[in-house]
């Protein structure tokens, strides 16, 4: 069966984190532009906001939000509402779902628990202009499952090359 490859793009949900915002809101748009399927965690804030307004500047994006309770804020520009009742066990949900993982920086413990489930899982994650301690820090733990990204546009060639 051919499916639709699903890339997970994690990150801050705080709006004033630049540049993973930005960052995420282009690769949004990236990813949809490949035929790919957006996975988030689907609150209408941060990188999650962003990623799917991104994604939905593409006709017949797909995107997907992995909520960790009942519906509350969702995003903006979410097709498909998961509501797990899990609440940050929605992380795992999150990364099993993708093909690959994208962290839009590693600013906070919700991001770096995504990125430690997705090595765990044996997923390939690529750091979105990730500071050098957070690079050195995945590389060292990741197994060579770590790849480190400058750009969106870098990002969504690393994607296509794992693919």
């Amino acid at each position: 069966m051919n499916r639709r490859k699903q890339i997970a793009v994690v990150g801050s949900g705080d709006d004033r984190m630049e540049p993973a915002v930005s960052h995420a809101r282009m690769l949004g748009e990236l990813i949809a532009r490949e035929g790919w399927a957006v996975v988030s965690g689907g609150r209408d804030a941060g990188v999650m906001r962003a990623v799917n307004e991104g994604a939905k500047k593409v006709a017949g994006s797909l995107t997907v939000g992995i909520l960790p309770g009942p519906v509350g804020s969702v995003a903006p520009g979410v097709d498909v509402v998961v509501v797990t009742g899990l609440g940050n066990a929605r992380n795992n949900v999150i990364v099993l779902s993708a093909d690959v993982v994208v962290a839009c920086g590693v600013d906070g413990a919700g991001t770096a628990s995504e990125v430690a489930l997705a090595l765990k899982n044996g997923k390939p994650v690529i750091l979105l202009a990730a500071d050098e301690t957070a690079r050195a820090f995945y590389n060292r733990i990741g197994n060579g499952m770590v790849l480190r990204a400058a750009t969106p546009q870098e990002a969504v060639e690393l994607i296509r090359t794992v693919l």
